[in-house]
């Protein structure tokens, strides 16, 4: 049952890895022209490993930005986090000893990865949760690490690599769009985020956005769940 569910989870996690791959070599590639080598963005992406939080980090860095200022725009970047381990409460109950690094884990991808998941008799839940976090944890940290690397030998350009999450936001959402049929969450969710950008700007939309969006599902949910029986 270990081998299956190890094997499960790494075939589920294969387009995860090709896009961490190129995503943490763009923040490797950042780091290493912002004059910090191959240790720091190793032990960023082992420690921190938060996509958008890690490509931010990069110009405070740069810019010298005091703890308090680092510490409180890191938590606004990465807040969604809290919603998403809301929706996880039920799944990670029972998964002693994996749920801390679990917890630590959760990130965009992970959440697409097994927030609606159907996992079969023969594989071992629990462990299937880990090798999932795991195994995008590991992309994610080569992919950084030999972006740092790669860019020691090779002249790169960095225009436009911070839009690279981005990018890979708007590929989960059309993943998530073409394999679910109910597409409701992904409306409600563009509708409010474009709403709240409208009142609040680019710079405060998100934790606004978030809260009204899982206000919202909340109580649509039931009504889901019996459209679907």
């Amino acid at each position: 049952m270990k081998i299956k569910t190890v094997k499960t989870a790494f075939i589920k996690t294969i387009p995860v890895m090709a896009g961490y791959l190129f995503l943490g070599g763009g923040f490797g590639i950042l780091m290493e022209n912002a004059g910090y080598g191959i240790l720091m963005s190793f032990i960023m992406s082992v420690i921190i490993y938060a996509g958008t939080g890690q490509y931010l980090g990069v110009s405070l860095l740069v810019g010298t930005a005091s703890f308090l200022t680092t510490a409180i725009t890191t938590f606004m970047v990465n807040a969604r986090h809290i919603f998403y381990s809301v929706s996880m409460v039920e799944k990670y109950k029972d998964t002693k000893p994996y749920k801390p690094y679990l917890v630590f884990g959760l990130t965009d991808e992970t959440y697409s990865l097994l927030c609606d998941i159907k996992i079969a008799d023969n594989i071992d839940k629990n462990l299937f949760y880990f090798c999932v976090t795991f195994f995008n944890h590991c992309y994610w940290i080569m992919g950084c690490t030999l972006g740092n690397v790669i860019s020691r030998f090779l002249p790169f350009s960095t225009t436009g690599i911070d839009f690279s999450m981005t990018a890979l936001f708007v590929a989960t959402f059309t993943e998530q769009w073409i394999t679910n049929k109910n597409h409701l969450p992904a409306i409600v969710g563009v509708f409010c985020s474009l709403i709240c950008l409208f009142i609040f700007g680019k710079e405060n939309f998100l934790i606004p956005s978030m809260i009204i969006i899982t206000f919202i599902l909340f109580f649509i949910k039931p009504n889901m769940e019996v459209g679907n029986a």
